[in-house]
Formats: structure tokens, C-alpha cells, sequence
């Protein structure tokens, strides 16, 4: 894969991963209205942030970023599933995602947990297939990591802390807990996918690791500010939800423009470490700018 810039790499890696996406579910021998589920969701469009993160990695360590497709495929599904659940009227209870009705209003709620299920759990079997050039071993630590991310002490716990805090007003560090864990934790090991994938120096791998918390924590910023100044045609969910439903947010807790000035922070922070790491890498720096700028 050749690219003569980010728009070109961000491209070429979406589409890749969009393709690679719909094949593996397509070539499964399932029930086809679990399969239409499944492929409902994955073809719901998204920006595919978690895939580009891998995939930059590996191309500061100047390494064949196809190596990164199966976990990048992998995450992707484990945030998928993460999000027809996140919708479900016994969770958030939303009604539209990307612009498109939810995964339990086309399907019903029976049909979305199912096909929840079958992504999360199809995901390790992506992941524990051969891949070339890449050692057992070094799949076995990309399981590791991922099944960490997604479960009880990540992404799973980070969604039991964002219910019990509904109705409450959470503290600055009780809030970066829920998102460190829900959102930050695949954010953190989509970077280290890359890193392990490229077998880093300790130093650049600590590095690579404090960048992508800054990451995580610039995205739920980012999100909580859209929640107030997004288009909902951009965004493809109502504005003002978190308002609704009593969250504890970013600017419910620092303000409108404090919430900007930590987004800034956060930015920069992250520049900092990717700058420590010695690599020569755009991509990283053009990605936290993609993250913090967007506008849906």
C-alpha cells in the first residue's frame, strides 16, 4: 500500500478495511438474517479511527501495514458490537446511529444482541488465524491485549462506570476513569497492536502508549463538544443527548471553553510523546489533529 498523503492513506486504509470487513462476514455459514445484522453495522460507514491508528504505526516503523489488517479487522468488529449494544434501549436507548436507524430498530433488540455477540467473538477468531510474517507468539500478545481492552478491565468495565454515574455528577478524575476504560482502552490498543506488530523499543512502546491515552481522552472531549455544538446531520445522532440523559460530561463539568482548552492540552500532549518516540511520523501527528478537528 503506497500513499502521497494522509488523505490518501486515511482513503486507501478505510476502503481496505471496509472490504476486508464485509468478506470476512460474507464467507461465514450463518443465518442470514444474523448475517444482514452483522453487515448492517459494519457497513454503517464510521471513520475507522482505531484501523488508522494500527496502520500508522506500522508505517513510522516503515513496516508492510497489511501485517495490521486482522487485528485492525478485529478491534473494528469489537467496537462494532460495542456500539449495537451501546444503542439498546436497556443501555443508551438511541434510535439512530451514523445517521442510520440502530442496529435493535431494523433487526429488534434479540437479533442486535446476537449479532453483538457474533462479532465480538468472531473477532478472536480473526485474530488467531495465520497471519504471514507474524509469529505465534506475537499473536498470542495481540489477544492479550485486545481481549484486556474490550473486557472487565477495559471497555466493558469503563461502560458498567458510565451507567452507575448516570443522574450523578461525577468528579474530573471519576469522568477520565469511565472514558480512560470505555472509549480509551481500544483506542490504546489499536496503537499497541502497531507497536507489537512492529517490535518497538521499550521506550518507544511507553511513549507510543502515553500518546494514545491522550488520544482517547482528545476523542471523548471532542465528542462531548460535538454533543453540544455538532449538526446532527453531520454527526448522525440527536445533539444534545448527554444533556438528556443527565451525563456527566467534558463541558457539564469545566465549562464550554475549559473543555477546549483541555482539548488543546490533550493535543499537545500527545504530539510531545509521539515527538519523544525519534520516529519520523506525519501520520500520528495528522491523525490526533483529524480526532481533535472533526466535526462529526
Amino acid at each position: 500500500m503506497s500513499f502521497s498523503s494522509f488523505s490518501d492513506f486515511a482513503n486507501q486504509c478505510k476502503d481496505t478495511i471496509d472490504r476486508e470487513l464485509v468478506d470476512i462476514v460474507g464467507e461465514l455459514s450463518i443465518p442470514n438474517t444474523l448475517k444482514e445484522a452483522m453487515l448492517y453495522s459494519l457497513e454503517a460507514g464510521g471513520k475507522r479511527i482505531r484501523p488508522l491508528l494500527i496502520f500508522a504505526v506500522l508505517a513510522s516503523f516503515q513496516k508492510d501495514v497489511k501485517i495490521g489488517i486482522p487485528a485492525a479487522c478485529a478491534i473494528e468488529m469489537i467496537h462494532t458490537y460495542s456500539l449495537i449494544h451501546d444503542d439498546l434501549p436497556s443501555m443508551d436507548n438511541d434510535d439512530l446511529r451514523r445517521g442510520k436507524p440502530t442496529n435493535h430498530i431494523v433487526f429488534g433488540e434479540a437479533m442486535a444482541i446476537l449479532a453483538g455477540d457474533a462479532l465480538l467473538t468472531h473477532s478472536f477468531e480473526v485474530l488467531s488465524k495465520e497471519i504471514g510474517n507474524v509469529s505465534p507468539e506475537i499473536q498470542i500478545s495481540l489477544i492479550r491485549l485486545i481481549s484486556n481492552a474490550a473486557g472487565a478491565s477495559g471497555m466493558v468495565g469503563g461502560q458498567v462506570a458510565d451507567i452507575e454515574g448516570e443522574n450523578k455528577q461525577l468528579s474530573l478524575e471519576e469522568l477520565r476513569y469511565v472514558h480512560n476504560h470505555k472509549t480509551g482502552k481500544l483506542l490504546v490498543a489499536s496503537v499497541m497492536a502497531g507497536a507489537i506488530l512492529s517490535n518497538t523499543s521499550s521506550e518507544q512502546a511507553y511513549h507510543l502508549e502515553r500518546f494514545a491515552e491522550h488520544v482517547g481522552i482528545a476523542f471523548q472531549i471532542k465528542d462531548d463538544i460535538l454533543d453540544i455544538e455538532g449538526k446532527e446531520e453531520l454527526i448522525g445522532k440527536k445533539v444534545g443527548s448527554d444533556i438528556a440523559n443527565q451525563k456527566s460530561t467534558y463541558p457539564s463539568l469545566l465549562g464550554l471553553e475549559g473543555a477546549k482548552d483541555m482539548l488543546a492540552r490533550e493535543v499537545s500532549s500527545a504530539k510531545d510523546h509521539v515527538t519523544k518516540t525519534g520516529l519520523n511520523a506525519p501520520l500520528l501527528h495528522a491523525l490526533i489533529d483529524l480526532i481533535a478537528k472533526r466535526n462529526h
